[in-house]
């Protein structure tokens, strides 16, 4: 067992001995410590610190005092070592830490070509691949700096202690997307980032989760590619369509926490108003009209002209701009009926038949699924 001397006057010494002493005086390259024997000790700047320093003062004051480790005894001197003594006591510290996995904090002392340089006691080192989650070219910021770490692998015989700050930050990642997925609901309205851009669609952290934004749950109009929508960085407002606990996966949608294209025309088109549309397809039994952007309202073929037509075709061709008159509108069932035969006459224009007519090729709260198809298979004989 190693033998600690005090304070003691002309006491015998030996190589290997800890003793205490007390710093006297701070030299270039070396300090003298008083342990109580015939001579000071003489503590060099490599003996120190197991970091590289330039200058004694930033590790040392006089009057400090500091347990040593004796190195060398001669007649004509004695050397001492701090280091050897701070290495001991932090292995001890370091192998319990690495045994319990303890997450704690070092300062970064110098970067090196593969990686962060820091002390523990001893040199620990972080390697490049070690330091963050993603990919660090300069490491210049970090330099005296604090850093949390594990330690990941100890050698004592190398004198060797690899620590991990991607270990710490992909733990806390973990434990954050746990207690988001916990804490998600369908139907839920939320805030995150766009973090990145795919041919499908964007990926939007929601708290350490990344949702999908699907391309179709960009936008209410199409959307060619999500970068007509969104970039990366953006704060956006999502709508959590569905979860899959499992898979950690998130489905989102932007366009559901915006105004659909029936809500932004509320007040904007009334009955009786004279508007102008785009003719945007043909059935059998008349033509749906865009009045505003995603809009369609439907143009019985009995309001088509005052004559009788046997098709809307005879009359109307798709990409054609028409002024209609709005005959009815009920936005909760996203039906516009209009007329072009009421610009054309005084005639009445039988609201209350049109309306009948309309309700008849209306079906899931819009039109049937043949009409917003554009397929004219449909049954027109009624």
């Amino acid at each position: 067992m190693v033998e600690e001397m005090k304070d003691m006057p002309d006491f015998e010494i030996n190589r290997g001995q800890i003793v205490t002493g007390t710093v006297v005086k701070i030299e270039d390259k070396q300090a003298l410590i008083d342990i109580g024997y015939k001579t000071e000790a003489i503590l060099p700047i490599s003996e120190v610190s197991s970091m590289h320093l330039d200058d004694l003062n930033e590790s040392l004051q006089v009057n400090d005092e500091i347990r040593v480790k004796v190195k060398k005894v001669t007649d004509e001197e004695v050397v001492v070592s701090k280091k050897d003594v701070d290495a001991e006591a932090a292995w001890d510290r370091i192998v319990e830490k690495f045994e319990s996995g303890e997450v704690f904090e070092v300062m970064v002392k110098d970067k090196v070509k593969g990686g962060l340089v820091v002390d523990i006691g001893i040199r620990g080192f972080i390697p490049a691949s070690l330091v963050e989650s993603h990919f660090v070219e300069d490491f210049s910021s970090y330099l005296n700096k604090p850093i949390t770490v594990k330690v990941v692998e100890i050698d004592r015989e190398k004198n060797r202690v690899i620590l991990s700050h991607k270990a710490v930050v992909e733990a806390e990642m973990s434990a954050k997307k746990s207690e988001t997925l916990e804490s998600l609901e369908v139907g839920q309205v939320i805030e995150g980032t766009v973090q990145r851009l795919t041919d499908f669609g964007a990926f939007v952290d929601i708290g350490g989760v990344d949702g999908l934004v699907h391309i179709s749950e960009m936008a209410h109009s199409r959307v060619e590619k999500p970068s007509d929508v969104v970039t990366e960085g953006d704060r956006v407002k999502v709508k959590v369509l569905g979860l899959d606990l499992d898979n950690e996966k998130v489905k989102l949608s932007i366009k559901e926490t915006q105004p659909g294209p029936w809500e932004t025309i509320e007040g904007q088109i009334q009955p009786g108003d004279v508007i102008e549309g785009t003719v945007k397809r043909l059935v059998t039994f008349g033509a749906f009209v865009e009045v505003a952007p995603q809009v369609e309202g439907l143009l019985h073929i009995s309001q088509i002209a005052n004559r009788h037509i046997a098709t809307p075709s005879e009359v109307l061709s798709e990409g054609q701009e028409v002024k209609v008159k709005v005959l009815d509108v009920h936005l909760d069932d996203k039906k516009i009926s209009l007329s072009m035969r009421a610009l054309e006459s005084s005639e009445p224009t039988r609201q209350d038949d049109d309306q009948t007519l309309l309700d008849e090729y209306s079906d899931q709260g819009g039109f049937s699924v043949s009409e917003l198809t554009g397929d004219d298979s449909s049954d027109d004989s009624k």
